[in-house]
């Protein structure tokens, strides 16, 4: 009659030694997979589009390109890591329809895959003069900007013109367009 006690004990004193090793372990599990901290673009359209980014980093002005989203086909990350900019600039075009999100900021592109450093002198260094749209991140560590189409409304709201609509971090709410850029800002 004494096995059930003693059996019961060991019982509780294996599940005791479990839970341990699952909390011993749980910093490492975590450790593994840190949160995202990125600058993302969605492509909310109908239509496949080409996406390039604009920003400064330490080593002056940069522009990228392209990245190539398929119609409603989720989500592309432009910079990984923590953001260290509060301004980033984006151009892109709707290759199905025609047309564009752009601004008045003006940059260095080129038709192919593209990665220029400097805002000076784009045409005569053999590039593109590309006028970008500018992303108030509000120095969030993580952004994701949104492309959707003048036809689409969101629930409650009026239509959304075609231009970006900014989300920080992961699961914020969208927030309206940016107010109107001035004639020929220089990039912040």
């Amino acid at each position: 009659m004494t096995a059930r006690p003693i059996i019961a004990t060991r019982w509780r004193a294996a599940r005791q030694i479990c839970a341990l090793a699952a909390l011993a372990g749980a910093p490492a599990i975590l450790a593994a997979h840190p949160a995202a901290a990125d600058f993302r673009l969605c492509n909310n359209t109908s239509s496949r589009v080409g996406v390039a980014i604009g920003y400064k980093d330490k080593d002056g002005w940069a522009t990228e390109g392209w990245w190539n989203l398929s119609s409603r086909g989720g989500c592309e990350i432009l910079l990984r890591g923590t953001l260290s900019s509060r301004y980033y600039y984006i151009y892109a075009v709707d290759y199905d329809r025609g047309g564009e999100w752009s601004g008045q900021a003006y940059m260095c592109t080129r038709d192919k895959e593209f990665t220029i450093r400097g805002l000076a002198d784009c045409l005569a260094r053999g590039y593109d003069r590309t006028g970008f749209f500018e992303v108030d991140t509000g120095e969030q560590a993580d952004w994701t900007v949104q492309l959707t189409e003048t036809s689409e409304t969101k629930p409650g709201g009026p239509s959304v013109a075609p231009m970006q609509i900014p989300t920080p971090g992961r699961q914020g709410p969208t927030q309206p367009g940016f107010p109107p850029l001035s004639p020929s800002p220089a990039p912040r």
